[in-house]
């Protein structure tokens, strides 16, 4: 059985989270979505509208996740990779470069983005909505 993972926040689900999801699952057998914590978004300085829990329970949902675990620090990854017996580590090619450190651990592998979707687009759009 192959094994993948991708890291993310996956904060207001949407169609770009959905694509690299079903991306990445089409890599294995077997998806492994680690989603940041809500401590660690805080390290990181960023606030998900959704909670850890919530962000969880919506992935489970997702028929491309196999298994849902916590990021609570960036240097888990390796920890990660071993303990789950990950083959490849997805993510979006926004990172490009960033996690070839895991390549002596697995296959490194840079989707490209989808494009015009973002967390931050739709937050944007919806202050703007918001604003009249």
């Amino acid at each position: 059985m192959k094994k993948v993972i991708t890291y993310g926040t996956f904060d207001l689900l949407h169609w770009g989270h959905i694509n690299i999801l079903k991306r990445a699952k089409a890599l294995g057998d077997y998806l492994i979505v680690a989603i940041s914590t809500d401590e660690f978004n805080a390290l990181k300085n960023k606030k998900a509208y959704y909670s850890y829990e919530q962000r969880k329970m919506i992935l489970e949902a997702v028929r491309y996740v196999d298994e849902v675990i916590p990021e609570e620090k960036w240097e888990q990854k390796v920890e990660d990779i071993l303990d789950h017996k990950v083959d490849a580590l997805v993510m979006g090619d926004d990172w490009k470069g960033k996690f070839d450190y895991l390549k002596p651990y697995c296959e490194v592998i840079y989707l490209p983005r989808t494009a015009n979707i973002s967390t931050t687009k739709i937050k944007k759009e919806l202050l703007l909505a918001n604003a009249y």
